[in-house]
């Protein structure tokens, strides 16, 4: 099951994910930010991801995607909050690092926005 709480603030669409992130549950990310974001045009997205629970490849495919979607629109996407360990594990082990900014925080995020 994956929790999905959006709230569009100074510009900045933030994302709090909780639950799992997984082939099961991505797709209903994909579905309901991916096109949101292409479709309004969306420059800045934060996911906080501190109470997701596991993640996998799945689920950081469609997080790159959504990296992709806000590059397309001279943004950037940052993710904060990597705290479980096993989602840790995984996000360390793959390329999304490489792509996304990470920060401890939402706050840290606007504050390289610099909004």
């Amino acid at each position: 099951m994956l929790g999905l709480d959006m709230e569009y603030r100074k510009g900045v669409l933030f994302i709090r994910l909780s639950g799992e992130l997984n082939h099961n549950t991505a797709s209903r990310l994909e579905n309901e930010v991916s096109k949101l974001i292409a479709e309004v045009g969306i420059k800045y997205i934060v996911f906080n991801i501190e109470n997701l629970t596991s993640i996998d490849m799945a689920g950081i495919d469609v997080l790159l995607k959504n990296n992709d979607i806000v590059c397309h629109n001279q943004g950037k996407a940052f993710v904060c909050g990597i705290k479980h360990e096993l989602v840790k594990h995984r996000i360390e082990n793959s390329r999304l690092l490489k792509y996304m900014v990470e920060t401890s925080n939402e706050l840290g995020a606007l504050n390289i926005i610099n909004i």
